[in-house]
């Protein structure tokens, strides 16, 4: 088993590890859309922009870390509603990754009931943030989508 829980009976990932399933850099690809996106990132970075352009242009790049490159540089044409919206759209490209290869699936479930915690130590909205303050919303995500799964 990958993950193995802290003594304070929690999950920790980190979402740009790529080898982990759980991770939205993982290269589980899947179709939403109308499209294939190569990762959730991908996905994620896409969807901040109404420009159909710059959503191929993320969704063509290479690995994870350029889609997310090429989002930064467009960062002025962000889509207004970005903030409001931003966690559906990681939620639905989890979710839609779990449905789509059952491996992934299975290693959030074999979470159990564990708090997840996104371990970035400089994020303090997805992750848990150097002094464990941060929003944690990307644990949160995973949380959310674990027990869908169950459903």
């Amino acid at each position: 088993m990958i993950f193995a829980p802290t003594p304070q009976d929690e999950i920790r990932i980190t979402r740009t590890d790529a080898l982990d399933p759980l991770a939205s850099y993982s290269r589980h690809g899947f179709d939403l859309d109308d499209e294939h996106w190569p990762s959730v990132e991908h996905y994620y970075q896409a969807m901040k922009f109404e420009d159909e352009s710059i959503r191929t242009q993320i969704r063509d790049a290479g690995r994870p870390e350029a889609a997310q490159k090429l989002a930064k540089k467009h960062r002025r044409r962000i889509r207004s509603d970005w903030k409001r919206i931003r966690d559906t759209i990681m939620t639905r490209g989890v979710y839609i990754k779990c449905r789509t290869h059952p491996d992934a699936a299975e290693a959030l479930l074999a979470t159990g009931d564990e708090k997840i915690l996104e371990n970035s130590q400089y994020d303090y909205y997805w992750g848990c943030g150097r002094d464990g303050r941060g929003e944690n919303a990307y644990g949160r995500v995973l949380m959310e989508v674990r027990s869908k799964l169950r459903d």
